[in-house]
């Protein structure tokens, strides 16, 4: 359990989005790829903006408790946590801490709501509306939502508002047309019987949600089990469980009915652990570190067995061929890893750089890096807010240390900014090495490192000699150079000439370590779903 306690933080109005959307390089729906390019024209940020008074969040903190069979309810011990505003450390809320007891609890209220509640039995029209006006009331609050989210995760307000909020309410809009399209086949046989195969929901499924993306992951996770007819019990990470707990409650007022979805913020030895090894669960899904994915995978398979889809851990190469225009490429490299304060399971960690341009993209790199905005995530033009916490913060300067030592050139940043909260400068690492830590493992921070490569075969070579194969990027001009290496690089998704592309209907998972299953699009149905086969004889059919 020492083990799960380390890596527990991945177990663990309209006005505004108007005026947001209304800038032309944003797309409201959910194309985030093209918000950090939108930023990079506020060229400067004071050194001490850290240090600045931090703006007052524009939301109020409603909802702190567990949210069981359609109630807000105390945790059963008593026990509340902190969540933290990273800005200053300083405390937002006490939030009810669940552990085992409240995980019993909602799971008997989700599967009491699945054998017996009209949730799985009434038409999947109807359970298509209900999701359709949740995503109404979304829209709705969007404000609340978008401050809420970046308060408790450190995200720039213009990130959540005109990315984050818009995605995830396109996500439940999707998954809510999908409701009443699951169907099965009848199926031709050898002989006299009529074979049907029939897509049953799974029953009481089980959801950890991590710390970096927890709207989103709420919505990618909770929009397919409910469209498929499931009961759903989620723990929200214990750094943000804030906007998880705030949509919950438009869902139920868009007419879920109780004990469907229930939700119990907690960390990962206790709350965590119990859900996964819970024999009352019937399929468990979790996004977080490849570690803790590692733990949830044995305690489920020594419980019932159940199935576990994982979205793991990344370290996603990005290639920068020499015939690409190098601007762009700095620009698309550095979205690819700064985004979200480079808190990304996908982020391009590993930039691979052609040898004929690799002195202009380290300089660029450093260049672009530098005019990247830090400071409070609620002033206009802010890029980069604070990294989740303390522990987080550490981590990242530990990293830093260890390029230094072994040896990659520190171009530029590598250190805090201001004295309060837990910013970094954006950090540019050049003459990195493959077997060098920094190259190996997942830093999850605001650290670029650029490697230099000679060709096609070697860089697919070195890219794929990983334990990850989540995500990579590809920047080229040559159609012929782009085909071969989305074919040849061993990774779940191949962005070329862009970058963190996340529609609705596209497929997110990964190779090796970096998980097991799909998730978003039809594919994401098949983890919410039993297959039956239903055979029956035929008398003098007049065809088979």
């Amino acid at each position: 359990m020492a083990a799960m306690r380390a890596t527990s933080s991945f177990l663990s109005r309209r006005g505004l989005l108007a005026r947001l959307s209304a800038d032309p390089l944003v797309r409201a729906d959910n194309a985030w790829h093209l918000l950090p390019g939108a930023f990079h024209r506020f060229s400067t940020a004071p050194a001490a903006a850290a240090d600045e008074e931090p703006i007052k969040p524009p939301v109020e903190v409603k909802y702190t408790q567990l949210l069981i069979n359609g109630n807000f309810v105390d945790a059963a011990s008593g026990k509340t946590f902190p969540t933290a505003d990273p800005r200053t450390g300083e405390v937002i809320a006490r939030v009810a801490e669940g552990d085992a007891e409240d995980i019993d609890r909602a799971v008997a209220a989700a599967r009491k709501a699945f054998d017996e509640g009209p949730w799985p039995r009434m038409t999947a029209y109807e359970r298509c509306r209900v999701l359709l006006r949740f995503a109404d009331l979304m829209e709705r609050h969007s404000d609340e939502i978008a401050a809420l989210e970046s308060w408790d995760g450190g995200k720039p307000l213009e990130q959540t508002a005109r990315g984050e909020v818009p995605m995830a309410t396109r996500c439940i809009r999707y998954y809510a047309g999908w409701a009443d399209k699951i169907h099965g086949l009848v199926v031709p046989a050898d002989g006299p019987h009529h074979v049907q195969v029939l897509y049953e929901p799974i029953g009481v499924a089980g959801q950890i949600v991590p710390w970096n993306f927890p709207l989103l992951m709420f919505a990618w996770k909770v929009g397919p089990a409910l469209a498929c007819g499931n009961a759903v019990v989620l723990k929200t990470a214990e750094q943000t469980p804030l906007s998880a707990l705030y949509v919950a409650s438009l869902l139920h007022e868009a007419g879920l009915p109780e004990g469907v979805l229930n939700v119990v913020p907690g960390f990962g030895p206790t709350a965590g652990a119990a859900l996964s090894s819970h024999m009352g669960v019937d399929k468990l899904a979790f996004t977080g570190s490849t570690g803790t994915g590692k733990i949830i995978l044995e305690l489920s398979a020594r419980s019932n067995l159940k199935p576990v889809t994982l979205e793991l851990g990344g370290k996603s190469p990005f290639i920068v061929m020499d015939d690409a225009d190098v601007d762009q490429a700095v620009e698309l490299a550095h979205r690819a890893l700064f985004f979200n304060q480079g808190q990304c399971c996908c982020a391009g960690s590993r930039t691979f750089v052609h040898e004929r341009v690799y002195d202009e993209f380290v300089e660029k790199a450093k260049a672009r890096a530098e005019r990247r905005v830090v400071g409070d995530p609620f002033k206009k033009g802010v890029e980069q807010g604070p990294q989740i916490d303390g522990q987080q913060f550490k981590k990242i300067l530990g990293y830093v240390k260890s390029g230094i030592d072994g040896g990659a050139t520190l171009v530029t940043g590598g250190d805090r900014v201001g004295s309060r909260g837990f910013y970094i400068q954006p950090t540019v690492f050049a003459d990195v090495q493959d077997e060098m830590k920094i190259a190996q493992e997942e830093i999850f921070g605001p650290i670029q490192s650029i490697l230099k490569f000679r060709d096609v075969g070697e860089v697919v070579r070195r890219a794929n000699a990983t334990h990850y194969g989540l995500a990579a990027g590809v920047f080229t001009s040559n159609l012929d150079t782009a085909n071969t290496l989305a074919r040849a690089l061993r990774v779940g998704s191949v962005w070329v000439n862009c970058y963190d592309v996340f529609d609705a209907a596209i497929p997110f998972g990964g190779y090796k370590m970096s998980g097991i299953g799909r998730e978003k699009g039809a594919y994401s149905l098949r983890n919410y779903l039993q297959t039956k086969a239903v055979v029956t004889p035929l008398k003098d059919p007049a065809w088979l």
